[in-house]
């Protein structure tokens, strides 16, 4: 898990006014293990196209929007364990690249932004949502698959 249950549940109410369960918890590591191991993938491919043995933060495919989900996440005022997030990623297949010490201490603002963007997602699909099910899971990792 990359956060303590506690962390995603505040950071889900902080986002998006919603409340997650013990189900959603493991589904949710998942996801964010995924996505942040994604960031990295492209992260990898872009610091070889430019001829780098590490991966750098400008790597990185920070969008627009991701960007903005990080400030966001700043602004919460919580801080995520980087250790927790480096035994989950270290979990994952190994990259070819390691990355330098400023993407690591970005991983937990990478982490929070992913957290919080999925929140808001879960309210745009459905504005009443209180608590996501699997239907709305399944509509939120599709989103995601097709923008990342």
């Amino acid at each position: 898990m990359v956060m303590a249950v506690k962390q995603f549940e505040i950071l889900f109410r902080k986002s998006a006014s919603l409340d997650i369960d013990k189900s959603d918890v493991k589904r949710l590591g998942g996801f964010i293990n995924q996505r942040v191991y994604d960031l990295m993938i492209r992260g990898q491919a872009n610091a070889k196209a430019n001829a780098r043995d590490i991966i750098q933060v400008q790597d990185l495919p920070i969008t627009k929007g991701l960007q903005e989900q990080i400030h966001f996440f700043k602004g919460l005022d919580e801080e995520l364990n980087l250790s927790v997030i480096l035994e989950n990623l270290a979990k994952l297949p190994p990259l070819a690249l390691e990355y330098s010490e400023e993407v690591e201490q970005k991983l937990p603002e990478l982490v929070g932004a992913v957290t919080v963007s999925l929140a808001k997602l879960f309210k745009i699909i459905d504005p009443k949502l209180k608590n996501p099910g699997s239907i709305e899971w399944e509509q939120v990792e599709q989103v995601f698959n097709l923008l990342q």
